[in-house]
């Protein structure tokens, strides 16, 4: 894809350092709302051990938003913390894919939810290691130690569960069929994509959709998982537009912040 198509003009300085914050808080939302989805799970997964594991990696991906938004909060200048960007945000302003606010489902959809972001955002991450931006790359190549496990560790459970019995095989490709639709948008780039690679910040998403594909369908042959035909994918997070869930679970996690404004524990 040619990056020049996707930009219809040089934006001025000002535009630059918007576009700049902007990209930061969609890597921040990404990882906030999909630690916070993880985080649902605590108490309740199937056994301890899982139960354990889920919520530590919960936890890994809030510590690497809250990395991206201090950033944001340093970047933009204006006084806000790194706590304002999550809790006060209303939900138009979250740029995060759709992908990681869909519902966690049984523990085999959350996983496989959490392998079709995993396995992108390892590639992500590497790329990202590589920026102009020293503080993203710094966050990058920190982030990636605790990203390696996650994509271990959910390949691993969608080959155990997908190869296992006839019942756990048919949830999983049940769990696949579902979220298939919103894989396309975390390799298709848009304006603000192209931007950032133009200026040495960002990753250039096309060069990571092939190496995506070839470690989707690595793992799916061992787990004897079908990858589902349809290649209509759903779009629009990046941008604002949001499935009615994203929603809910801001209304959960911002609610001390919004009936008690300023609070301090």
């Amino acid at each position: 894809m040619n990056h020049q198509s996707l930009i219809t003009n040089h934006p001025s300085s000002t535009s630059k350092e918007s576009a700049h914050l902007d990209y930061v808080l969609r890597l921040a939302d990404n990882a906030m709302i999909l630690g916070q989805r993880l985080a649902e799970w605590c108490g309740h997964g199937p056994i301890l051990e899982q139960d354990i594991a889920i919520t530590n990696i919960s936890l890994d991906f809030i510590g690497q938003a809250r990395a991206f938004y201090q950033y944001a909060a340093e970047l933009e200048g204006k006084g806000r913390t790194e706590d304002d960007f999550p809790f006060l945000r209303d939900v138009l302003e979250f740029k995060n894919v759709l992908l990681v606010e869909q519902p966690n489902g049984h523990w085999g959809h959350t996983l496989m939810r959490q392998f079709l972001y995993d396995a992108y955002n390892f590639l992500f991450y590497t790329a990202l290691k590589n920026s102009t931006d020293k503080r993203l790359a710094a966050i990058a190549e920190k982030s990636l130690k605790e990203i390696k496990y996650h994509l271990r560790y959910s390949s691993e459970w969608v080959i155990r569960l997908g190869d296992g019995t006839e019942e756990s095989h048919q949830k999983m490709q049940e769990a696949l069929d579902d979220f298939w639709m919103y894989t396309g948008e975390l390799t298709t780039p848009d304006e603000l994509d192209a931007y950032m690679v133009e200026l040495g910040i960002g990753v250039d998403l096309t060069k990571i959709q092939a190496p995506y594909s070839q470690k989707i369908e690595d793992v799916l042959t061992r787990a004897t998982l079908t990858k589902p035909e349809n290649s209509w994918m759903q779009s629009g997070g990046k941008q604002g537009k949001h499935s009615e869930h994203l929603g809910f679970i801001l209304a959960d996690m911002q609610f001390m912040q919004r009936t008690y404004p300023g609070m301090e524990w």
